[in-house]
């Protein structure tokens, strides 16, 4: 019975969306080049997703902004811990044999346990045309979001950012 009482109060992950209720991602302009943008997961996210959702929103912002690549020139992960416990105290009343009545307290043990929440988040300057190839703190957007797209669980209503098309240049002759 525990084991399903447990299982009852386990969250699902937090999906890829804007932030609601202190989850999800957000994003700020600092300057007209660079952005600061944050993704928090609850316990049930992983480390990992929420690092790759935050990179996710980065090369989003990207593309919003009519660039083509970023480059993070800043960033961190913080974890919080909080602690979640099961355990009761339960209380009674009872009749004795000759009519006694009589009031009980019972005691149970107490299990608390860990859970993990993450928060990552990077300060990103973004370009236009082709990443530069020397940089490896830069990401070419497209690329991201085609590699991280498939991993993506998107909240309902969270649309997708479809990354227009690279123009194809004039051939030179």
């Amino acid at each position: 019975m525990l084991a399903l009482m447990l299982a009852g109060c386990a969250a699902d992950p937090t999906p890829y969306q804007r932030t609601a209720n202190g989850y999800g991602f957000s994003d700020q302009r600092i300057e007209d080049n660079r952005f600061r943008v944050t993704f928090a997961g609850n316990s049930a996210t992983p480390l990992d997703t929420v690092r790759n959702y935050m990179l996710y929103r980065a090369a989003e912002v990207t593309l919003e902004s009519g660039h083509d690549y970023f480059v993070v020139v800043d960033q961190n992960t913080q974890s919080s811990t909080s602690y979640r416990g099961t355990g009761s105290t339960p209380f009674g009343f009872g009749t004795g044999f000759r009519g006694d009545g009589g009031f009980g307290v019972g005691f149970s043990s107490f299990s608390a346990y860990p859970e993990d929440s993450y928060t990552s988040w990077a300060d990103i300057v973004v370009g236009s045309g082709p990443k530069p190839a020397d940089d490896l703190n830069a990401y070419d957007a497209r690329d991201v979001l085609g590699q991280l797209d498939p991993a993506v669980l998107r909240a309902p209503g969270t649309m997708r950012v479809v990354p227009p098309q690279p123009q194809p240049q004039p051939q030179q002759q």
